[in-house]
Parts: C-alpha cells; sequence; structure tokens
C-alpha cells in the first residue's frame, strides 16, 4: 500500500513542480508508515530531478506541514528522520525564534545592484552571526570584499557546518586569517574556496576528520602555500577523496635552495579518488614526494610553462594507477592559451576519461615542444593505446608554419601502438608535409603500427600540397610493407 501511495502521490510533475498530496484513507496509516512516505516523497524530490536549483529542494517540506495538523506534528517530532533544514538566501532571512530551530543552509548569490547587494549582505551577515550554531552549508557566489571581509573577522565558530563554498566577485580578495571559522570546523566535509586566500589553511584542516571534498582553486600569491605545510594539514584526512589545488600564477615554483627533502614518514590518503592540479612541476613533485595515493586515483594535472618537465614521481603515480592500465584513446587538443592531452579507457560500451594533461602557454611552438616533453616526461608507455586524435579548439589561433618536421615527430614517437591516426583541421596540413618526408626506414620506424589516417573537418586552403604529402608517404609505407588508407570525411564528397 505504501509503494502504490508513493508511485500515485509522490514525486514531481512533468514541469518540475511537486505533486500535490491526495487526501485519500491514510489518517489512519501508524505514523511510521507515515514517516516512510514522508521520507521516500523528499528522497525523491531531492534526487529525482536536475531541473530545480539545488536550495529549493530543502523548502520542499513545507508542502507537508500545510495538509493538516497530524502531518505538522509528525513532521515536527522527526526532523533528524526527514533531514528537514531551513534556506536563507540574499533574499530570504532567517527568523529568530521560529518553529523549528532546523539546521540552516545559508545559499546565495550576492547581486551586483548596490541597494540589492547591501540587502543581501545584511541578511547573510545576521544570519552568520545570529545563528552560527545552526549553519549546516554555506554556499556565497558573487561574495563581494566588504562581505568577506566580514565574515573573515567574525572569528565565530561553526560547530554544525559540513559544507563550505566562497567564491569572490573581485579580484584582489582578502587573506583568510587563522581565526577563520573558529579556527575549528569539526565536522567539516567539503570545503571549496575559490581566489580567495588563505596560507593558514592547516589549522583549519587539522580540526577535521571527516572532510572528503578539499578545492582550493585559483590561489593568488597572497595565499601561497608551501608543499610542506600543504601536505601536513592533510595527515588527518583519512576520509579525502577528491583533492584540487591550482594556482593563478607560477609563482608558486619552489626555489631549489629552500627545498628540503621530505620527511622520512609521508602522508596516506587511502580514499583519494581524484586529483587536480594547476601549478609548477617542481610544486607537485614536491607534494607527490610527501604523500601515498592509492592506485585507483584519477589525475588531472597543467602545468605553467616552464624550460624544463622532470616529472618522475608523477609517471610513478600514473604508471601505478589501476585506471590507467589500459587506456584505448588518446587526444592532443590546442587552444589560444593551452594544450591538452586526456586519454580515455573503455569500460565495455563506456567510455571514460582516465587522464589529463596540460600546459598553460600560448606560442603554437611551445605548445608543441612542452606537451611533447611533458608526455615523454610523465607518461609511460602506452602498448593498448590505439587511436590517437589532434584537433583545435580555437581555428583562429595563429600556427606558425616554421615549427620543425622534428617537433612533431618527437610528438608522435611515444605513440607506437596507434593504429588510427586523426587529424581535425588544420592539423592535416601541419603534420602531412612531415609524414611525407619520411623516407628509408624512418617510414617504417615512426608511427610503425598506423594502419589509417582518418581527416576531419579539413580545409580546403592548401589541399593539393597536404595531399600531395598524404600520397608520398602512402607510397613510402606500402614499400615498407606497413600499408596506410587514408579515410575522407565522406560529406564533404571527397
Amino acid at each position: 500500500m505504501t509503494h502504490k501511495f508513493l508511485s500515485d502521490n509522490c514525486g514531481v510533475t512533468n514541469t518540475g513542480q511537486p505533486r500535490p498530496f491526495t487526501r485519500i484513507t491514510i489518517s489512519a496509516l501508524p505514523d511510521n508508515v507515515l514517516l516512510e512516505i514522508f521520507d521516500s516523497y523528499l528522497y525523491g524530490l531531492r534526487s529525482g530531478t536536475g531541473r530545480r536549483p539545488v536550495p529549493q529542494y530543502e523548502d520542499l517540506w513545507h508542502t507537508l506541514v500545510h495538509v493538516c495538523r497530524r502531518w505538522r506534528w509528525v513532521i515536527s517530532v522527526s526532523p533528524r528522520r526527514l533531514n528537514l533544514q531551513l534556506l536563507c538566501t540574499e533574499k530570504r532571512p532567517v527568523k529568530k525564534n521560529i518553529w523549528p530551530e532546523l539546521p540552516i543552509i545559508i545559499w546565495a548569490r550576492i547581486p551586483k545592484s548596490r541597494r540589492s547587494r547591501s540587502q543581501g549582505m545584511n541578511i547573510i551577515i545576521a544570519a552568520l552571526k545570529q545563528q552560527h550554531n545552526r549553519v549546516c552549508r554555506i554556499a556565497v557566489s558573487n561574495i563581494p570584499n566588504s562581505l568577506l571581509k566580514k565574515f573573515a573577522a567574525m572569528k565565530t565558530s561553526f560547530p554544525a557546518l559540513t559544507h563550505l563554498a566562497l567564491q569572490p566577485t573581485d579580484e584582489s580578495a582578502p587573506v583568510l586569517l587563522d581565526s577563520f571559522l573558529g579556527g575549528s570546523a569539526p565536522r567539516l566535509q567539503s570545503l571549496w574556496l575559490d581566489g580567495i586566500p588563505f596560507p593558514a589553511l592547516g589549522k583549519l584542516l587539522l580540526s577535521t576528520r571527516y572532510l572528503f571534498n578539499l578545492c582550493l582553486d585559483r590561489i593568488p600569491h597572497s595565499g601561497y602555500i608551501s608543499p610542506d605545510a600543504f601536505v601536513s594539514s592533510l595527515s588527518g584526512l583519512t576520509r579525502l577523496k577528491y583533492l584540487a589545488l591550482t594556482f593563478q600564477s607560477p609563482r608558486s615554483r619552489a626555489a631549489r635552495e629552500s627545498r628540503v627533502p621530505p620527511p622520512p614518514v609521508r602522508v596516506v590518503l587511502p580514499a583519494l579518488a581524484y586529483v587536480r592540479f594547476k601549478g609548477d612541476s617542481e610544486y607537485l613533485e614536491d607534494i607527490l614526494s610527501r604523500m601515498e595515493t592509492p592506485p585507483h586515483v584519477h589525475v588531472e594535472i597543467t602545468f605553467f610553462n616552464q624550460l624544463l618537465f622532470d616529472t618522475p614521481l608523477l609517471r610513478n603515480l600514473i604508471n601505478r594507477a589501476e585506471t590507467f592500465k589500459a587506456p584505448h584513446r588518446g587526444e592532443i587538443s590546442f587552444s589560444s592559451d593551452s594544450v591538452l592531452f586526456a586519454l580515455f579507457q573503455k569500460h565495455g560500451p563506456v567510455e571514460s576519461k582516465v587522464l589529463e594533461l596540460g600546459i598553460s602557454c600560448r606560442p603554437s611552438d611551445w605548445q608543441l615542444s612542452s606537451i611533447a616533453q611533458v608526455i615523454g616526461s610523465a607518461i609511460p608507455p602506452l602498448p593498448t593505446l590505439e587511436r590517437l586524435k589532434l584537433r583545435g579548439y580555437h581555428q583562429q589561433q595563429n600556427w606558425q608554419d616554421d615549427i620543425e618536421n622534428s617537433q612533431w615527430l618527437e610528438l608522435l614517437r611515444p605513440f607506437a601502438s596507434v593504429k588510427d591516426l586523426v587529424l581535425c583541421g588544420r592539423f592535416v596540413r601541419l603534420v602531412a608535409p612531415v609524414l611525407g618526408e619520411l623516407i628509408g626506414e624512418r617510414v617504417a620506424e615512426e608511427l610503425p603500427a598506423l594502419q589509417n589516417i582518418f581527416v576531419e573537418d579539413v580545409w580546403l586552403s592548401g589541399y593539393l600540397s597536404w595531399q600531395k604529402a598524404i600520397g608520398q608517404f602512402i607510397t613510402a609505407r606500402q614499400i615498407s610493407g606497413r600499408p596506410v588508407a587514408v579515410h575522407y570525411p565522406e560529406s564533404r564528397g571527397w
């Protein structure tokens, strides 16, 4: 009977609105059955649709308490069972001494207009000051420096806080001191700071044991954290699953004379599943020298451009990762300000990205030489990789035509097992002459397993030159006993 009632009367409509309850003969149902119905109703609305903004989920229990007195009473005596929470936004304050005294979620996007901004800030500050013992989640975007300064200066503890996310609207956000959140957040589970300097973060992290998500994005110069201090602050986070650490500039590079040997005992993060980093390769190597990661970790790394990339510890991490054991496809993507190398692995019919390495730089020759160097330094042999794609996301990117062929060959050399090479757009014109100049034994030494070249999004500009170069490569491979077929896009009538 309960499941029939749930299917007929609970959930959401096609428009995403809560489906109204039908007041049938359920008034005689016992309290425990009603709680099961309410719990399923709320859970279904929270997790069953992505159309409604997240904050609105927390108000759905209001529908239930307005049905009848008995329902209101049943709900009032079981707030924990139903996970009831009050929502506070930039337009909606939380009043004092109002029933029920539930945990509070502060979810706000501070408006740009001066009047609305002032009103929204007052509402948020009042909730932080007056209800700090009940605040369990804080997520504020477009937070102005004036509000962030008031928040940071409160020195108030938030014993119920589990999630904190702050995203400022100004570029130069104020520095958070070690007294932020009272210097302690024992129940904190998720922390995301975007562009906010917090060099004393270690004290706060050492106070919690439940953190599973730590995301420090776009750390400015004033928020620099040394590798040793950062890893030491992770020592007690045995539940940490997601770790992100990105800097705004290459100042994250640690001076070699100030680097100290890693401690004899390294930090162990047994639950770590995902690592995202943007900074200097030396900084990353310092971090990896001080921590142990499980074999199932996924990595997404972006380096600032530098002359040399020496990443033996990153190579060891990738080589040990179980998720990296059998990638079948690789993709090198060039854009106006970066170049990315991604690896994909098949899990039955499903494909997933298992690795992403990138370089943040603009000149095309730097992009080419840097990504080739990083692949050579960080990526172990790829015997299972069968497909490689070269593509560009910005067609107006100015590529230098005087790039030496040896640079392209250095990029392609690690992919000895590739059977299918996909060239998109301008890369047909750039790579074809390189292949066409391979003669003699070299034609079989470079890309020895290659069987197919796929041309996609090709430009007609320079058609005769690059088609002639590919033809020379095809002929040379035919003579060497390693034939290669070229596949042109059918939609263009090739």
